[in-house]
């Protein structure tokens, strides 16, 4: 049966004494946020969709096609870990261009990607700055426009907002949402913050101890999920 989207079909994945099991759709062009406690598998389940992490069995699929076993290179999806990766030598022009030239040549069509990207994130104008003099916040939109450039339609993003402020988290994460919406990316979002997640997804899936106990739209999650486990991490996070 096919499925347009990203599908995880009874992935599991095992490390010494410790596993992760998964099954579950998302999606086309959908916000999804996955939520839990450290060490529950979330980072693990992200690892797995960008090839990062062995899948011991099952299937990982995108829009048909099966990319469990292929190179993380040669999967549709990008990712924003917690560090945002820039090379404080390079200009921003340069660490965007990394995204389609890792040699770093630019020919007239890459630069007016680049170009193109940076302005899609309100930077234009910064092109030739290195990152020690940008802002945080304008750091981490060179990073978003790198993952623009790539055109990889899955997007995955690790906690990559953590060591901002909440005003600053919440103007990435809007705007995160708005470029995801304008380029229609399926994003897994990685939080610990309820709150960020309420504005930001439109399904929460809920990993504990290595298992998917819930996937759900976000409100039915964080409000009325009946689940003694979701119950416990949200009045411990509030």
């Amino acid at each position: 049966m096919s499925y347009s989207g990203l599908e995880l079909k009874n992935v599991h994945h095992a490390f010494e004494t410790w596993s992760l099991t998964v099954n579950v759709r998302f999606e086309k062009g959908s916000l999804n946020g996955v939520l839990g406690a450290s060490g529950a598998g979330k980072s693990t389940l992200l690892s797995l969709v960008a090839g990062f992490e062995t899948v011991k069995s099952g299937e990982i699929r995108f829009d048909n096609r099966t990319i469990t076993h292929l190179a993380p290179k040669d999967r549709p999806v990008a990712m924003i870990f917690q560090e945002h990766n820039l090379f404080p030598h390079l200009t921003a022009f340069q660490n965007v261009l990394l995204g389609l030239n890792p040699r770093l040549k630019a020919n007239p069509s890459d630069r007016i990607s680049v170009n193109s990207a940076l302005a899609n994130v309100g930077l234009y104008g910064k092109e030739n700055r290195l990152p020690k003099s940008l802002s945080g916040g304008e750091r981490q939109r060179v990073v978003i426009a790198r993952v623009l450039v790539m055109r990889r339609p899955v997007l995955l993003l690790d906690e990559p907002f953590t060591a901002l402020g909440p005003a600053l988290r919440e103007e990435m994460l809007m705007l995160i949402k708005e470029l995801s919406l304008q380029h229609g990316l399926t994003v897994l979002l990685v939080s610990h913050s309820p709150d960020d997640l309420s504005r930001f997804a439109q399904k929460t899936a809920f990993i504990h101890a290595g298992k998917m106990l819930c996937y759900a739209p976000t409100e039915t999650v964080l409000n009325n999920s009946g689940i003694s486990a979701i119950n416990d991490y949200l009045k411990f996070r509030h």
